[in-house]
């Protein structure tokens, strides 16, 4: 199949969704935490990010920037899925997470490491694991700015007070890889090339001195371009669970790069 000729509607990417039922009600917290990590790349990325998320009881309040991402696939602004991992060991995978020795750490690779989706950061609608593989919601093209309030699942916030939540955005530019990876379909999805599934920035989320991240209104929902500088995780059955269709864009597809909403949500 040309990867690049057409839409690519697959069923069910999951991208680590796994289902974590049974948790706890929340109990009543009007204090306010903030959690904050920098982005590192991952799988010979360029890329470098920072998140600060503000959490009192479930309500959090996320704002997100990125840059240096693969711009763009098929012609259109690159959909870069992300989410807020748990279930691991709280950490971004090594090196040494390359198990099959072809340069890249694919997504279930690193899953000991970081684990399933516990929260999608979309921007709109729902951010539960099963909106963790809607392209139309993710953060488009190489920098972006994304600020998002929402009520956030009794187990990411768990993870979030334990350590052990980490921040994924996934999406690599397939040139950058090695002949042997370039070839490879996805670990997930065998009718996608593997750096559309693959992460390429991550960081863990710990508990931050600062209030807020400079700059920007929060909770909007909305992801926007950024100005460039003139300077210079148990994995296998629980990624593959179910999560809703993905539709990667390529050739002439349009819905991949619609302009994003600015309405805040919530849930």
């Amino acid at each position: 199949m040309n990867k690049k000729s057409a839409f690519l509607i697959v069923p069910a990417l999951a991208l680590g969704a796994m289902a974590l039922s049974g948790s706890p009600a929340l109990a009543a917290d009007t204090g306010t935490t903030s959690y904050q990590t920098t982005l590192g790349a991952l799988n010979g990325s360029t890329a470098s990010g920072t998140v600060m998320i503000s959490l009192t009881g479930d309500q959090a309040t996320v704002t997100e920037k990125v840059s240096g991402l693969a711009a763009t696939f098929g012609g259109k602004p690159y959909p870069h899925v992300q989410h807020i991992h748990i279930g691991g060991q709280g950490m971004c995978p090594a090196p040494a997470a390359d198990t099959n020795g072809d340069g890249v750490i694919s997504t279930t690779e690193g899953g000991p490491a970081y684990g399933g989706i516990g929260t999608t950061l979309s921007t709109s609608g729902d951010t539960s694991p099963a909106s963790g593989t809607d392209l139309s919601l993710a953060g488009m093209g190489s920098d972006y700015t994304y600020q998002r309030t929402f009520t956030m699942n009794a187990d990411t916030v768990a993870a979030l007070k334990a350590g052990t939540g980490v921040v994924v955005v996934h999406g690599l530019d397939p040139a950058t890889l090695s002949a042997k990876a370039q070839a490879e379909p996805s670990d997930l999805v065998p009718s996608l090339p593997l750096a559309a599934t693959s992460p390429a920035l991550c960081g863990t989320l710990a508990v931050s001195q600062m209030a807020s991240m400079p700059g920007g209104a929060p909770g909007t929902g909305v992801t926007q371009a950024v100005a460039h500088s003139s300077a210079a995780a148990g994995p296998d059955a629980g990624m593959i669970a179910a999560g809703g269709a993905l539709v990667l864009a390529a050739g002439g597809a349009v819905m991949v790069g619609r302009r994003m909403s600015t309405k805040s949500s919530k849930g």
